[in-house]
């Protein structure tokens, strides 16, 4: 019997290993892109983590999916039909997002087709963090970072003009005397926003029951980011007006970018911890 047990769990393996093949294969290209993303772009270099991170989370549950009933869905196949249906599109039309979507939506209608969707409801957590890989549209990108630029420089100079230093803005430019401070893209607060909210997500996931609190934490990343992004742009002015410190060169820029992340850190553990206290107080 032992035997046999051993041979079964070895012929699953196998055929495990030859799905997980296949299936990379046969969307290479995608991986492929991602992966390039993933290497050459700092916002989104979390990418490397979010498939062993979605498959933890999976082997986390593995008890209490071993325990729920297999039901098949043939929406499954319908999903898992549509989402080769929209790869070949994007991939020919070379919509690169929308490619990576469809191999998500392929991962959906997997579990839903063999199991069915009280499976798929116990992995939804980890086929949505597979939404974290894929970089964002660089036209949606830009449509939302020229707000919050513009929100940050305009809320700063409002702040300090309180305070007496002559200052004033254009669009994202700030003006001082003697220097010029221009709110770029990647001082706009998105990348740590994206940061935030993936890791917001897990936060919750891992550390409360309420899935009202869970997402009240994901969403609060937003904000978060937001007002540590205005600080961020406030310190730079007051070290170079007060102090002639000029922050946003070299080395020290490098230290200062480390140290504002570390206060949205902080920002959103306390918010956890905040939260996490009425999670226990309702259970």
């Amino acid at each position: 019997m032992n035997y046999r047990s051993n041979q079964q769990t070895l012929t699953k393996l196998v055929l495990i290993v030859i799905l997980v093949a296949s299936f990379v294969l046969a969307f290479f290209p995608v991986w492929k892109r991602l992966v390039l993303t993933w290497y050459n772009s700092g916002e989104y270099s979390h990418g490397f983590f979010i498939v062993p991170l979605c498959c933890y989370f999976i082997w986390r549950k593995k008890e209490v999916l071993a325990e729920i009933p297999v039901q098949p869905s043939l929406w499954g196949l319908v999903i898992i039909f549509v989402s080769l249906l929209i790869y070949l599109f994007a991939h020919f039309a070379r919509i690169l997002t929308l490619s990576s979507l469809s191999v998500v939506l392929l991962i959906a209608g997997i579990p839903i087709y063999f199991y069915g969707f009280l499976m798929f409801r116990h992995v939804l957590f980890p086929v949505f963090l597979l939404l974290f890989m894929i970089p964002i549209p660089a036209q949606i990108y830009s449509s939302l970072t020229v707000p919050l630029q513009l929100f940050a420089s305009k809320v700063t100079v409002g702040i300090l003009s309180l305070w007496n230093i002559p200052i004033f803005r254009e669009g994202n430019v700030i003006h001082l005397p003697g220097q010029t401070l221009q709110i770029v893209d990647a001082c706009s607060g998105l990348r740590s926003m994206i940061t935030l909210l993936l890791l917001g997500a897990v936060l919750g996931y891992l550390t409360m029951q309420s899935y009202i609190l869970r997402t009240v934490l994901f969403f609060s990343a937003i904000p978060i980011a937001i007002l540590v992004n205005i600080i961020r742009v406030l310190l730079l002015i007051v070290a170079y007006y007060y102090f002639n410190y000029d922050l946003t060169t070299g080395t020290i820029h490098v230290v200062f970018g480390l140290i504002i992340f570390m206060l949205d850190l902080i920002f959103i553990f306390v918010m956890k911890g905040a939260l996490s206290i009425w999670d226990r107080s309702n259970q």
